[in-house]
């Protein structure tokens, strides 16, 4: 397996648009490397740009040491599986695992060898005389699968391969790839929209939005600490609570101004009061009823509650009618909560987030909230 390294990659399309911009990227060597990010982000772009199928308007690849930028895609060594399956449907499991072999001219024996040794590792022995037609969804990504790895190759470029399968086999096929993964040691590039399945695949996730990589990390700093709200706010289910707030100049830092609270947190703002974000995930949101007093908490009114199995999401209006803010916190299925209900929010100072105007992330200090 190689390391895949891009240096400074851009892509500027023929109307002017940019679909990336200066990307400086690292595949380590056996690492599992995701990309996530919205529609039109630019993922897949970056994709096809390893894979030499899209040439970069500046910048270099670099796979296994060596400059690809300029090589062709067959001279790159590495292996590419598409959302869709790209099967011979009039070919065997066995001959479609096959065909880029003889492609290469690798000899019989070898052919034998390597498709025995991918149908054993796949469970895909049982099939190699069926068709495409006669598998299943998750076999037939089995064998797309299969036909990169007979190729041996430097490493695996994976574009959106689970998407076309329903929710259940998506989940034990993605278990089967991690699985995959650890037993082959190999490089793998892949792209996803789905958060969920980035955080469960990748040894780090890579966030795109708009063709600029926002951060790259393993999945729990990620969830941890997101580097700006974007990634705040696209990572994590259900999603963060952004919540518009004022920042104000004061001491070292400055104060932060929410519904019923005033927090200070150590920032660097303009002299005159400007709006930022305050941001805590609904699970570390703490409920209380109207009635029970607790230090730092906001009244609200419950406007819907969504039953998750398990847990209940509650979106909790707080604010005026004028300026209200939708708050959504996530609690044990068994709390007796119903629409119109008012109850009380308090935000551990210890689980919050602060972004500042432009998305950026901001230091806070430990101090504890106070009431207004």
């Amino acid at each position: 397996m190689a390391e895949i390294r891009l240096e400074r990659i851009g892509r500027v399309f023929g109307d002017g648009s940019i679909g990336l911009e200066s990307i400086d990227l690292e595949a380590r060597d056996g690492e599992f490397l995701v990309l996530v990010g919205p529609s039109g982000s630019g993922k897949s772009t970056l994709l096809r740009i390893v894979a030499g199928l899209d040439r970069p308007t500046y910048g270099r690849v670099w796979i296994g040491g060596t400059d690809v930028t300029d090589a062709p895609p067959q001279q790159r060594n590495v292996a590419m599986v598409f959302q869709s399956y790209a099967l011979y449907p009039h070919r065997t499991v066995r001959q479609n695992l096959a065909f880029g072999l003889r492609m290469r001219g690798a000899s019989a024996a070898t052919i034998q060898e390597r498709v025995t040794t991918v149908a054993r590792l796949l469970d895909l022995e049982p099939f190699l005389d069926r068709r495409p037609a006669q598998l299943s969804g998750g076999q037939r990504q089995r064998v797309a699968l299969g036909r990169a790895i007979v190729r041996e190759p430097a490493a695996f470029l994976l574009d959106e391969p689970l998407s076309n399968l329903d929710p259940a086999l998506r989940v034990q096929t993605r278990t089967e790839l991690a699985r995959l993964q650890r037993r082959l040691g190999a490089t793998i590039v892949y792209v996803t929209h789905d958060q969920e399945e980035a955080m469960t695949l990748g040894h780090r996730v890579a966030v795109l939005r708009d063709g600029r990589l926002q951060q790259v990390a393993p999945p729990m700093e990620l969830y941890q600490r997101p580097a700006n709200a974007f990634v705040a706010g696209f990572i994590g289910s259900p999603a963060m609570n952004l919540i518009p707030c004022m920042l104000e100049p004061g001491g070292a830092g400055c104060r932060m101004f929410l519904v019923g609270l005033e927090l200070e947190l150590e920032a660097t703002v303009a002299e005159a009061r400007s709006q930022a974000l305050l941001g805590i995930r609904p699970q570390d949101v703490e409920l209380s009823e109207v009635g029970v007093e607790k230090s730092g908490t906001i009244t609200g009114a419950v406007e819907l509650v969504e039953h998750l199995g398990g847990e209940l999401l509650l979106h909790v209006a707080i604010g005026t009618e004028a300026a209200k803010t939708d708050v959504r916190v996530q609690v044990r299925a068994d709390r007796d909560v119903a629409p119109g209900q008012r109850v009380r929010l308090r935000l551990p100072p210890e689980r919050l987030h602060w972004f500042g105007a432009e998305g950026e992330r901001l230091k806070r200090w430990t101090r504890p909230e106070r009431t207004l």
